[in-house]
């Protein structure tokens, strides 16, 4: 795994560390959560997140982050990813208003179209026109945070904490995507599989990019994360949960990156944190290849260390 970034960030900033729910690994129940969430929000990190996905086992990423806003005080509650496109704008602005009063106006979230046609075919939502979907989506839910009526004349409540509304990211990554992010997103919210840093600050670039190109004068927000598993038998953990996830893509593509995730010990997540944050990220997500509550006493660890 390369830790040199290609290119140097056009601003020094310092990178903080968010934690997501285990949703997509075995195990995850009551018990769980609660420790996952005092833990995340009592340690060295800044938000907490969940997202979505619907032919899985995982469990539903807005009820999670609901619960975390409830269950926690401090840290940022995210929101990651929100496929937009399966859902009704104004179902989804009533949901993240009302989680947004509840965390004590602590809700973020990052939205995108998703890259699994199969949730789209079981909700009965079609697969064409989902970036024009999302796009309205995005400014529908504003217009709805800001006052505006609803179809039947009455506004949809509750009004956020926030002004404005929860921060919008966009989960983006090609050229087009960007572009229209940047007429409605405060950054980006991306993804490593490999847990390259390389690829992290390609999409940090394009987006800084896609910013001057919209004549944005704000930095956008960068934000990449990948999966991790510490502690015993975290090799075999992470590549059996990678390959379980990916699978839905292809079984063959999905063993041989499942092969190649390089993030299974405190040393190399170290160095990958290190590396992103000198490519000029904001904030970096580690994403649990198990439930194991025990995982995060050693990413405290490696976290803790970096201050």
């Amino acid at each position: 795994m390369s830790t040199t970034p290609p290119s140097t960030p056009t601003t020094s900033r310092r990178m903080t560390v968010g934690v997501a729910l285990p949703q997509m690994a075995e195990g995850l129940d009551r018990g769980r959560l609660s420790t996952w969430c005092r833990g995340v929000d009592e340690g060295p990190f800044s938000s907490l997140s969940a997202g979505e996905r619907i032919t899985f086992h995982n469990l539903d990423g807005f009820t999670l982050c609901t619960a975390a806003a409830a269950l926690t005080e401090r840290v940022r509650i995210l929101v990651n990813v929100a496929v937009l496109p399966w859902h009704a704008p104004a179902l989804v602005a009533k949901e993240l208003a009302s989680m947004d009063v509840v965390s004590g106006g602590r809700v973020e979230v990052a939205v995108g179209v998703g890259g699994r046609q199969q949730d789209y075919a079981a909700l009965g939502s079609p697969f064409a026109g989902r970036h024009r979907r999302l796009d309205e989506a995005v400014v529908e839910m504003k217009r709805l945070w800001a006052g505006g009526a609803a179809a039947d004349g009455e506004r949809v409540g509750p009004a956020p904490l926030q002004a404005g509304g929860p921060p919008i990211m966009a989960s983006a990554m090609g050229p087009k995507s960007l572009a229209r992010a940047a007429k409605w997103a405060i950054g980006v919210s991306g993804f490593t599989l490999l847990g390259d840093p390389g690829e992290a600050a390609k999409l940090f670039r394009a987006t800084e990019a896609a910013w001057s190109d919209a004549g944005r004068i704000d930095a956008p927000r960068l934000v990449t994360g990948s999966f991790v598993a510490l502690g015993d038998g975290a090799k075999s953990t992470l590549r059996n949960f990678a390959e379980a996830y990916l699978k839905v893509f292809s079984p063959e593509l999905a063993k041989g990156l499942s092969e190649a995730m390089p993030l299974h010990d405190p040393s190399a997540l170290a160095d990958l944190l290190d590396a992103v944050e000198a490519a000029g990220a904001d904030e970096f997500i580690v994403v649990p290849a198990t439930s194991d509550p025990r995982m995060l006493d050693r990413l405290t660890e490696v976290v803790a260390a970096r201050r």
